[in-house]
């Protein structure tokens, strides 16, 4: 079908990002198009083939598949391709075939790249990265080691008090980390001294085992700056060696913290850690959402905002713990409580319900398995109270299914493990994002990693987890590229989350059985994946920013309804977005079902 160059001009009008451009641009840019009329399953290019330029769908349809055959995408009036291969090396990285009759404009690849190396709305259009927020720096994007002291002073268990003062007193600090052959045993401050020492009238060489804190809190280099602020106030602490191992590389101080402000959540965490009831804590967490706004407003990214988050109910189920424990009593045994699902990722949002489980010393005894029946109702009741709703499919610690002593929860992994059938695949996803919330950490020291080990090491338990984490794909369909819920209350929309992120934290989770990492974010496992080699450079650094897209765009649309004055939710209408974000959004859903492809395929990396 020929064209005029008029008629050109004229389509790409309606076209972004050409629509931006000048009109003389057009008028230049039109002549140096070829048009090609393609018929019904004409190769229109091969994987790895080298690309004539940007393909423009003028008429027609095109399907799109990945190196493995999958369809990833359908393609109609106006969806370009071939962007992906011509901004690596110019060779194709996916094929494309004619689903019906076509008229396609082709873009030379010279004229792609002069066009966006001298207009900035083409270069911010194809770069499918998402676009770096300017923010001022602030404790909730600080990481740890630019706010701590480094090389901190420390001393010996067996140094007199006297001449740790001393050494205090000459480098002008209020506390020193005690260790003993290179490992940290406790921590000394001034008001050790004072209130120990002095006040009770030791004398001056009572060694400094004797008054020290024996086994203080830790935080690792890793943490950001919001970790110690609420550290410090729900335990009422001043002083946070920070740890490598058992080696201290650090420590950080409330004065250390005097130039940054991260007042909102820190707030929240103050509060929820002085509540004496779920009520009081309920008025705390009813100003969650106004907060997700604040901390998206002000350009945090994505993983800040929802661990600052999660940060408030970490905060709020161990102070369920502890006003459990009050009223029930001491624990018979030691025990920790866990968090799974996205508390236990530290991924949670503006909705979350609670999915959470017991470990029990294995000397617990039928007769005090009521108390611990107790403590989870008491604690999963707050919860509830607290916003956090209980889980649909009973994933709590008030099942009793889910409270159990550690060499049940061995025997429940092992056979997950070697009988991975429906059942297990779904609850081994699950607990495989556990991590410890509060009472005895020991419990779950090695658990982990020796079931990341016998997981990984199973193949057949390996397939079956792949085949498990396909069963959530992207929304990808005819219209405009996204396939929308059909029916029901959300008819039209995207689910940002089973569909959106759900599908990258399966990803996630299977990097991470692959190389049997112990990390539970889902962006620290595609970066430790991606480290250790399980996922090619490439593959992750097109999966991190689809997830980030995604994830963000997520986080902005529960902003969008609080904002709104309604409850935020999952459901996105595409309507609701602009070309550029639903082009950009369909990209991102592109590169994670090319990635379940790789996956499904026993690919592990994308090249």
């Amino acid at each position: 079908m020929p064209l005029t160059h008029a008629q050109i001009t004229r389509f790409l009008k309606s076209v972004h990002p050409y629509d931006a451009l000048p009109v003389a641009e057009l008028d230049t840019i039109a002549p140096q198009l070829d048009v090609w009329e393609v018929e019904r399953d004409f190769a229109v290019y091969d994987l790895g083939e080298a690309l004539p330029g940007l393909f423009i769908v003028y008429e027609g349809q095109i399907e799109v598949t990945d190196e493995n055959g999958v369809v990833v995408s359908h393609l109609g009036l106006r969806n370009s391709f071939g962007e992906r291969g011509l901004l690596r090396d110019g060779k194709a990285v996916t094929s494309a075939r004619a689903d019906a009759h076509s008229v396609l404009l082709v873009l030379p690849s010279a004229l792609f790249s002069d066009l966006i190396a001298r207009h900035e709305v083409v270069a911010k259009f194809f770069n499918r990265a998402r676009t770096p927020r300017t923010q001022q720096e602030t404790l909730a994007t600080s990481s740890v080691d630019t706010l701590m002291a480094h090389d901190p002073a420390t001393c010996s268990p067996d140094d007199t008090v006297q001449a740790a003062a001393q050494l205090m007193r000459e480098r002008r600090i209020s506390s020193l980390c005690v260790t003993q052959d290179g490992a940290l045993r406790g921590i000394l401050t001034t008001r050790d001294l004072s209130g120990k020492v002095v006040a009770q009238a030791l004398p001056a060489t009572t060694p400094v085992a004797q008054i020290m804190t024996e086994g203080p809190l830790t935080l690792s280099p890793s943490a950001i700056g919001s970790d110690v602020l609420h550290a410090m106030m729900e335990h009422h602490i001043g002083h946070i060696p920070i740890t490598q191992g058992d080696r201290v590389v650090g420590i950080v101080t409330q004065t250390d913290l005097t130039r940054y402000q991260a007042v909102s959540s820190a707030e929240l965490v103050s509060q929820i850690a002085k509540a004496t009831t779920a009520e009081e804590m309920a008025k705390v967490t009813a100003e969650i959402p106004q907060l997700l706004v604040q901390l998206v407003a002000s350009g945090n990214r994505h993983e800040v905002v929802t661990r600052l988050i999660t940060d408030i109910a970490d905060t709020a189920t161990r102070r369920l713990l502890a006003l459990a424990e009050a009223k029930l009593g001491p624990a018979p045994v030691p025990y920790l409580w866990l968090a799974c699902g996205s508390q236990g990722r530290q991924e949670q949002t503006g909705v979350s319900d609670q999915d959470n489980c017991l470990m029990l010393d294995d000397a617990v005894t039928d007769a005090d398995m009521p108390y611990f029946a107790d403590l989870a109702k008491f604690v999963s009741d707050g919860l509830d109270t607290c916003g956090y709703f209980y889980c649909p499919g009973d994933m709590m610690a008030t099942n009793p299914r889910w409270c159990q002593p550690v060499h049940v929860w061995r025997e429940y992994f092992e056979g997950w493990i070697t009988k991975p059938n429906p059942e297990a695949q779904m609850l081994a996803s699950v607990m495989f994002d556990l991590r410890p919330i509060g009472g005895s950490f020991d419990l779950f020291a090695d658990l982990q990693e020796k079931t990341l080990k016998a997981a990984s090491s199973n193949s057949i338990f390996v397939a079956h987890m792949i085949s498990n984490s396909l069963k959530h794909t992207p929304p990808l369909g005819l219209l405009r590229g996204f396939a929308t819920i059909r029916s029901g209350e959300h008819r039209n929309t995207l689910d940002l989350k089973h569909n959106g992120v759900v599908p990258v934290v399966d990803l996630g989770r299977i990097y991470a059985l692959q190389g049997q990492l112990t990390v539970a974010g889902t962006r620290a496992r595609l970066h430790t994946a991606q480290e250790t080699g399980v996922l090619s450079p490439s593959g992750a650094r097109d999966l991190l920013d689809a997830y980030d897209l995604i994830a963000e765009t997520r986080l902005e649309h529960q902003v969008t309804r609080i904002k709104a004055g309604l409850a935020p939710d999952n459901y996105l209408a595409p309507t609701d977005l602009s070309d550029f974000e639903r082009s950009h959004l369909r990209d991102a859903f592109v590169v994670v079902k090319t990635m379940q492809s790789a996956v499904g395929h026993g690919k592990g990396m994308l090249g």
